[in-house]
């Protein structure tokens, strides 16, 4: 399996998608949203596993909001109980790409541990807010090759997890194949990424002024727009057993 190579222009086109996905159900959205927010506080807040467990979590939710937009694509009803759809199907893997997510962030901060940057981890695995900015900076000095080293990694990190959880659920890749093909699909679609992620960086900007309500639009258009990318660079993979529709394959 291996996925399409597109122009660096898709990157602008896939948001585009993701925009018209998003209008199809503004409200919808924005109730979804609520409620995993709601439901990651409650569980985060569990003491010694709350965490954990959202990590291991997460791509069992993600795989639901991929089925959501899904349906949103074939002019389907988005519903509530497409948030439950990774706990119907291929829930072990991925559970097991949660699990493999929270290891390699455990290895990471270890690596950035050993690079001099105990202080910053401490404080980025206490998870508890800075009121202080300088608390942040005396954990920052002497960290510089801690902190690139620790980017570098989690970008990596976050290659492969881009796309495992559709692959993971759409086509029952087992969970360590789908990181790879999520990796080789990103790395090979380096110019359509860049695109993509310079413009949701400067909307992420716009979005947080004021009071960062233009996130409750920019968050679920990041979703919509992941599975039209998902969309275009795994067509003949997108669904179980449909044959691709070529109004979802070729976006605009």
């Amino acid at each position: 399996m291996q996925a399409l190579q597109v122009n660096a222009d898709r990157g602008w086109a896939w948001i585009k998608r993701g925009a018209t996905l998003f209008m199809k159900a503004p409200l919808l959205w924005g109730a979804l949203l609520i409620t995993l927010l709601v439901a990651a506080m409650a569980l985060s807040s569990i003491p010694f596993v709350g965490e954990a467990a959202v990590s291991l979590l997460t791509p069992v939710i993600m795989a639901g909001l991929m089925v959501g937009c899904r349906a949103l694509d074939q002019n389907e009803e988005l519903e509530l109980a497409h948030l439950f759809s990774g706990f119907k199907r291929g829930t072990a893997s991925l559970v097991t790409l949660g699990g493999i997510s929270l290891l390699s962030q455990f290895g990471i901060f270890g690596v950035m541990t050993l690079l001099g940057g105990g202080e910053l981890v401490d404080l980025m695995m206490s998870q508890q807010p800075i009121s202080d900015p300088s608390v942040l900076i005396q954990a920052a000095s002497g960290a510089n090759a801690a902190m690139l080293v620790g980017m570098a990694l989690f970008c990596l990190l976050m290659m492969a997890l881009q796309y495992a959880p559709m692959l993971v659920y759409f086509r029952a890749v087992p969970p360590l194949p789908a990181l790879l093909i999520s990796f080789r699909a990103f790395t090979s679609n380096i110019g359509a990424m860049s695109v993509y992620g310079l413009i949701f960086f400067s909307l992420a900007i716009f979005a947080s002024l004021p009071m960062m309500l233009g996130w409750l639009v920019l968050l679920p258009v990041m979703f919509t727009s992941m599975y039209s990318s998902y969309a275009e660079l795994f067509p003949a993979y997108k669904t179980e057993d449909t044959p691709v529709n070529n109004s979802e394959s070729e976006l605009n």
